[in-house]
């Protein structure tokens, strides 16, 4: 089977030089295997998403020489195949509704002195796990916002057979989704969150292979426990080197002096940006 292979940017920000790597990455890995690379808008947080950011990536690209099929998935016009996904694991009783805020989170956690951690931080200490249905119901009705979690342990129970996922660059790998705790796949004002999205995403893309920076390894675990509760097709993953700053810190969008536009105007060509990004 042809590879298929996406670079999924948000449109938060301007492009910098570490999103050029990852879309050169994606990009080479269709090309040396007769495949095919897709672009992906990962637009669905509507409050920092910008039609400007949209049109500079799409003219950071092609300086950069690159192609793509269209159309172009935008996430903001896929919220119903979200809900769906959230639909078929609240049917198997594995999401309940958080309502805890972050400074309530903080301060639980503070009260227990310490807690798990995870990649993201310490895990979320269950608060809302063991609420009885008719005190969500209430609070539903009142308007209290919430979160939609997943209760990892429920939903571990579900699958009876140990599951692995393959890096390219590393192997076979055991998933243990429990490093991430009870995770947030929805949100009141988002439909999704990345870890839900990216999974449902790519299953309908048909991509059979995910490249992405090595800071999103540790979330293919979790990735790879959704695949299996939602009946998806696994993909491989290959999670490439970051570009790093000066101080050894992966680039940020606010970090303009490194985003490809400046770079451009400053009289850069695409061979330039290419050079500096080579192995």
């Amino acid at each position: 089977m042809p590879v298929v292979t996406r670079f999924a940017p948000s449109p938060t920000g301007w492009l910098h030089l570490g999103h050029a790597y990852a879309a050169l990455f994606a990009a080479e890995q269709a090309s040396q295997q007769d495949g095919r690379f897709l672009i992906r808008l990962e637009d669905i947080d509507a409050t920092r998403s910008r039609p400007e950011y949209e049109k500079a990536l799409f003219e950071d690209l092609s300086w950069l020489g690159l192609h793509w099929e269209q159309p172009v998935r935008r996430q903001s016009d896929h919220a119903e195949d979200y809900q769906a996904a959230l639909q078929q694991l609240k049917a198997l009783g594995l999401l309940y509704p958080c309502f805890c805020t972050r400074k309530e989170i903080q301060e639980e956690i503070a009260r227990a002195g310490q807690a798990p951690h995870g990649p993201d931080g310490a895990l979320y200490p269950g608060t809302c796990r063991s609420r009885p249905m008719s005190q969500q119901q209430d609070m539903i009705a009142k308007g209290i916002p919430y979160a939609m979690r997943l209760n990892v342990e429920k939903a571990a129970s579900f699958v009876h057979k140990e599951l692995f996922w393959e890096d390219a660059a590393c192997g076979v790998q055991l998933a243990t989704p429990s490093i991430f705790g009870d995770v947030v796949l929805a949100r009141k004002d988002t439909p999704a969150s990345y870890h839900l999205a990216v999974v449902v995403d790519d299953a309908l893309q048909g991509i059979t292979l995910v490249t992405r920076g090595e800071d999103l390894f540790a979330a293919s675990h979790l990735h790879r426990l959704l695949q299996e509760l939602l009946h998806l097709p696994v993909p491989r993953w290959h999670h490439h080197r970051l570009i790093l700053d000066g101080n050894g810190r992966r680039l940020a969008k606010r970090d303009d002096a490194r985003s490809l536009r400046t770079l451009r105007e400053e009289g850069l060509r695409a061979e330039d940006i290419r050079e500096m990004l080579a192995d």
